[in-house]
């Protein structure tokens, strides 16, 4: 699995990015956040998401991982590809998306091209626990506090657990003890998963 692409910035419009990297050409779709933020920049870091089907090989890109995740979240939501997804990071910033959710703001997300009322509804029930303020958590945490979740969630994941239920318990078993180690996280949450 592709977990990022690094490289000189080929080709750029508002829909997609070619990276070039040791002379391969990445053919990424993108949002138009991260086109603007990519706009006047000859080389970048995307994280990417892979989406493959039996008729194609997609790749979507992603200037953080926060915007990475919150596309995973909305593409979980059923009745919304990753095209739609990728409609609604280009009209919404992360922070924007996540307070939108979480207050339940359905008529604002209904204003974004491709989204009825019922998938909007559907997209704040499936979520609003899913997401939080991304921004804010990850300025009061250390890189090191959120990397140590991010590989005991996505373990725990891999084990079969769902991302809603590892995130917190990972979380609350870092912010009571922020100097444990992934693997004893890891440890204790299978006990009280």
């Amino acid at each position: 699995m592709i977990d990022y692409i690094k490289g000189e910035i080929a080709e750029i419009s508002p829909a997609h990015v070619t990276l070039d990297c040791e002379n391969i050409g990445y053919f990424i779709n993108i949002s138009l956040n991260t086109y603007t933020a990519l706009a006047d920049k000859k080389s970048c870091k995307i994280y990417i998401h892979e989406a493959i089907r039996e008729d194609a090989y997609v790749l979507y890109g992603f200037l953080d991982k926060s915007e990475r995740q919150l596309f995973l979240h909305l593409i979980s939501v059923s009745g919304v590809g990753a095209n739609t997804a990728r409609m609604i990071l280009s009209s919404l910033s992360v922070a924007e998306l996540e307070d939108v959710i979480v207050s339940g703001n359905v008529g604002f997300l209904k204003s974004v091209k491709g989204i009825g009322g019922k998938t909007a509804e559907r997209i704040i029930v499936d979520l609003r626990d899913k997401v939080g303020r991304t921004s804010e958590i990850d300025s009061l945490t250390s890189k090191r506090d959120s990397s140590t979740k991010t590989e005991a969630v996505s373990a725990l994941m891999m084990l079969g657990f769902q991302q809603s239920a590892a995130n917190k318990v990972v979380t609350k078993l870092v912010n009571e003890n922020p100097t444990l180690a992934v693997e004893l996280i890891i440890k204790q949450a299978l006990k009280m998963l």
